[in-house]
């Protein structure tokens, strides 16, 4: 057996301890410890970076979800602190659904993956223009909401439209959104002028941008530029 084929054994029974045999010249004492120590280490990171989806499952269904996640999946990075971003890669490609999965779960792993992803962005605040530290997110479930007091088992007839930031004093912080402000954010983001953005918002829903429209976009902006969310010049919009 070739150094490299060893490898991949101990490799797989780490993964699968109930599905792999023993490799060959290593004590099933010594080889239990590796299993555990590997399996302690991903579950103790996973169970850190989504709490909330940690206390939706019993013990079993957790580690059942944990050992599934070793087994089927492989990480591109070796870094610890990408573990959740590859989990969530992983419930969206890959995971075959349990019965005992709720059915938002995948959703709320993305939410609560995003914090963290935040607070580890090597990403600066710009000086002008819209934030990369500020993410809108649109989900089908109430994903803010969830826990052990409250777990739908249907989604709502409208979407959670939410947005994600981290501000100057490196503060990860969370709002939601309305629709029509969720629909701005995204043109922002995307590099459109606030002026050009509410033209098309205003086309897209059939109204005439009035006075008014224009009030209540320039106070949003105001309220987002106090928050480290965009940064633009003062001064109004037109009217």
């Amino acid at each position: 057996m070739t150094g490299l084929q060893a490898q991949r054994d101990f490799a797989a029974r780490i993964r699968q301890p109930d599905v792999h045999p023993l490799p060959d010249g290593v004590p099933a004492g010594r080889m239990a410890i590796y299993e555990q120590l590997f399996f302690n280490t991903i579950e103790g990171f996973l169970s850190s970076g989504f709490p909330v989806s940690r206390q939706l499952f019993d013990e079993a269904g957790w580690h059942r979800l944990v050992r599934d996640f070793l087994a089927g999946h492989r990480c591109t990075t070796p870094y610890f602190p990408t573990i959740g971003e590859e989990f969530v890669g992983w419930l969206a490609d890959g995971h075959r659904t349990h019965a005992d999965d709720p059915p938002f779960l995948l959703e709320l792993a993305h939410y609560e993956w995003v914090e963290l992803a935040l607070e580890l962005s090597p990403v600066e605040l710009p000086s002008v223009g819209w934030s990369p530290l500020a993410w809108p997110l649109a989900y089908v479930w109430p994903v803010q909401r969830i826990g052990l007091d409250y777990r739908p088992e249907a989604p709502p007839e409208q979407p959670t439209c939410l947005l994600a930031w981290r501000d100057g004093q490196d503060c990860v912080r969370f709002m939601q959104l309305s629709p029509f402000a969720y629909r701005l954010a995204l043109r922002l983001r995307a590099g459109e002028a606030p002026e050009a953005a509410l033209k098309h918002l205003a086309e897209e829903s059939g109204i005439a941008p009035a006075a008014a429209f224009y009030q209540h976009a320039d106070e949003l902006l105001e309220a987002w530029r106090r928050q480290d969310i965009f940064f633009i010049g003062s001064g109004s919009l037109p009217c």
